[in-house]
């Protein structure tokens, strides 16, 4: 699943995120949403969420998939 619609995302759940600093390269990062920070229910690039780890980004990917 992509992470360009907020209903698929839930805290807790494991994503791939773009960090700011990795936009151009397209580089990864692994984690847990905390939160959503996007208050839209799309996003053409992607859900910005923050990790546990306090990294901010916006999703590419959704790992698991947590039925709420």
């Amino acid at each position: 699943m992509d992470g360009k619609t907020r209903k698929n995302i839930r805290p807790g759940q494991r994503v791939n995120i773009v960090l700011k600093k990795d936009q151009r390269s397209g580089r990864l990062t692994e984690g847990i949403v905390a939160k959503l920070l996007t208050k839209s229910p799309t996003h053409p690039h992607g859900i910005k969420v923050r990790l546990e780890d306090g990294q901010v980004g916006r999703v590419k990917e959704i790992l698991d998939t947590q039925e709420a």
